[in-house]
Order: structure tokens, then sequence, then C-alpha cells
């Protein structure tokens, strides 16, 4: 019994430092990668607003975006939806170039005025950097699902500054509602860690104000479980 114990234990620290070695090297690069990700962000802004004339040449970044995806992005255009399909279906690992690919169309949709969010940039370029890791360390089929989960959870998490919802995030990827406890520790190493590789670019999230709330009552606590439903 006790030497049944014994491997037990060894077995739960093994999985622990592991997931605590590629967690904290999955968030190194998806936190870095936010942080220049949200600087690039801040210049393409600053630099629109006062160059209001480049909203005129949308149609024209608009075009050579997606030629730069016709030509070299073709295998990794599905963007979010490739990273799912592989936690589902591990079959070939997803292309680093994803990363720098989707990174620069977001700056430069931005910089033109085009309406798109981070939170798909932020997943893409986290996915795509720690799948890469399944080429160096040659990870089994299952460790690489719980490896581009921690990537999904690390790019949510840093870009948002938000680690318990990046690291939820990433947990739900297979089915919203339904949490993997096998990954939660990894994607919970990934989320807190790359949330903080991210500060210590100097980088500040955004501050949003909620407004005047209302009081909590009995009617408001039971508006709020109508709209809920």
């Amino acid at each position: 019994m006790k030497r049944v114990r014994g491997t037990e234990a060894l077995r739960w620290l093994r999985h622990v430092l592991k997931w605590l070695g590629l967690g904290a090297g999955v968030a190194l690069l998806a936190g870095t990668a936010s942080a220049w990700f949200l600087l690039a962000l801040a210049w393409a802004t600053d630099t629109r607003e006062a160059n209001r004339w480049l909203l005129a040449l949308l149609p024209v970044a608009g075009f050579v975006v997606g030629w730069v995806y016709l030509r070299v992005g073709q295998a990794v255009e599905a963007g979010n939806n490739l990273l799912i399909d592989e936690v589902h279906d591990p079959r070939q690992v997803v292309p680093v170039r994803m990363a720098p690919l989707i990174f620069l169309s977001t700056v430069v949709s931005h910089l033109f005025g085009a309406s798109v969010g981070r939170e798909g940039t932020a997943v893409q370029m986290g996915g795509a950097l720690a799948d890469q890791f399944t080429h160096v360390f040659r990870l089994r089929a299952e460790d690489r699902r719980i490896l581009l989960m921690a990537g999904i959870s690390a790019g949510f998490a840093s870009v948002f500054g938000t680690p318990l919802a990046g690291a939820v995030f990433g947990l739900e990827v297979l089915a919203i509602g339904r949490l993997r406890h096998d990954a939660l520790w990894p994607c919970v190493v990934a989320a807190v860690v790359a949330d903080q590789v991210c500060a210590l670019w100097g980088v500040h999230h955004g501050a949003y104000s909620a407004g005047l709330l209302p009081a909590l009552s009995v009617s408001t606590l039971g508006a709020a479980m109508v709209v809920g439903l």
C-alpha cells in the first residue's frame, strides 16, 4: 500500500513539475507577444488619431492583408478554428507563422481604422507559439492538447490582464461548461505567469468604469436571474 501511494505521489509530482516548466515556457512567449502586440496597438491608435487621412486607405490595407494571407497564410487562415480543431483532433503542429501574420494584420487593420478585436489575435499567437514545444519535446497527442489549451489561456490572460478568465477560457475550449481537470494546472500556470510577463514589459491594461450600479436587492437579484436564463 505504501509503495502504491509513493508511486502515485511521484507521478503527481512529475505532472506538477512537468507542466510548471512547460506552462511557464509557454507563458514567457505568449506574455511577451501580447506585450509587444499591445504596445503596437497603442502606436497604431495614436498614429491614426494624429493622421485621420489614413482612414481613406483602409480598402488598400485590407487588400494587402488579404493578399499576404493568400500568398503565405492559407495554412493558418482558419485562425481560432484551426486551434480548436487541433485541440479536438490533433493532427499536425500549427505553423509558427500564424503568430506574426495575425500580429501584423491586426496592427495594420487598427492603423487604418478597421474594427477588429484583440482576443483572437492573442489566442492565435499563444496557441501557435505554444504548439512549437510539440516539436522540441516530442509531446504525445494528449499532452499536445493540454499544451494548446495552456497557450490559449496564456494569450487571453496576458492581453486583457485577466489570469482567472484566461485560465477558464482555455479550459473550456473543448466544450462550454465542461472543464478538463488534467489541464487545470497547466492552464492556471500559463495564465498567471503570462499575465505577469506582460506586466514586466511595462504594459498597462485599459481601465473600464462600470458606471453607476443598482443597489443589490431582491428585485435586482431576481431581474439578474431572469436575464441570466
